[in-house]
């Protein structure tokens, strides 16, 4: 009789293990849109660090987004079951700080090409000053406030994809909804931050390869040391734009209206819909984002007169 009951104990856990696979294989597809936007954003924030502090940052970045999730997933939880109507407008407001962390990056760029010629002098200063070593306080300082900027990010970009998770599973008992969010949770982070990890050490792979007495080792070290620069630039063009495109959707989608709008008009144009919704949610990003920057700047301006 304990027999039957343990195999029919274990035959329980099986169908729930099971079910727990197949449907964090499901959420993990769904969320996959959001990790390509949480990479690039990830990997821009750690971009500046010294080369052997790379990997240290990068994990400590990681241990922070896991702290992030344990904090979102019973949140999320206890929001979805006592006040689901509230998850939208967290989201939306998440979103919105996206959009400025965007567009602060993007005006300040533009505002410092302006006023290039002007500052030439002030810039070479700084020039002559970055090349000084930084004492081993302030390189904890800069560290500190790389890891805290990369955190923030992870934040909102873990919301999303937590978020996300739980509509594909709502219907679902609580015990298979915490299963399956803390597999998403960990796929997603070890996922993002290995994948970072491997990015921003390259350059150190190639200048390895180009010690070897192989000649194809040697070429591919060069070729990896001659990427890596511009694939570095690029992830911080497509980080920035990331904020605007993960921000927009999430301000879309807030208002239904607003969302068969932007569909319906994609539609009708027919050549490349998602495309055209893309550059939709990035401009809205970049309007919102805008908009607020542009009230914070004139507030801090009214505030400092007073």
């Amino acid at each position: 009789m304990a027999g039957t009951s343990l195999l029919m104990l274990l035959d329980d856990i099986t169908t729930v293990l099971d079910d727990v696979a197949v449907l964090t294989k499901v959420a993990a597809k769904k969320t996959s849109g959001v990790l390509g936007d949480d990479l690039a954003l990830n990997a821009q924030q750690v971009t500046g660090v010294s080369a052997d502090r790379e990997l240290p940052v990068v994990l400590a970045v990681a241990k922070g987004s896991l702290v992030n999730k344990l904090i979102l997933t019973p949140l999320a939880l206890a929001i979805s079951f006592y006040s689901p109507k509230l998850i939208t407008p967290l989201l939306m407001i998440g979103g919105l700080y996206l959009c400025f962390e965007g567009a602060e990056k993007v005006w300040h760029h533009i505002l410092k090409k302006l006023h290039q010629k002007s500052e030439s002098d002030n810039t070479n200063s700084l020039e002559n000053l970055s090349i000084l070593p930084l004492t081993p306080e302030e390189i904890v300082t800069y560290e500190k406030k790389k890891i805290q900027g990369a955190i923030k990010t992870d934040f909102i970009l873990s919301a999303e994809i937590i978020t996300i998770t739980l509509g594909t599973i709502a219907e679902q008992v609580i015990s298979t909804q915490i299963y399956v969010l803390i597999g998403v949770s960990l796929i997603m982070t070890v996922g993002v931050y290995g994948l970072v990890a491997a990015i921003v050490k390259i350059d150190d792979l190639g200048l390895h390869w180009l010690k070897s007495k192989k000649v194809s080792l040697k070429k591919t070290g060069q070729f990896l040391l001659t990427l890596a620069p511009s694939l570095m630039r690029t992830l911080s063009i497509a980080g920035t734009t990331a904020m605007f495109l993960v921000g927009g959707n999430i301000f879309i989608h807030g208002f239904p209206f607003l969302h068969h709008l932007v569909e319906s008009f994609s539609a009708q144009v027919g050549l490349w819909p998602n495309l055209v919704i893309a550059v939709f949610e990035g401009l809205i990003g970049l309007v919102c984002g805008s908009v607020i920057l542009l009230n914070i700047t004139a507030f801090k301006k009214i505030s400092s007169h007073l």
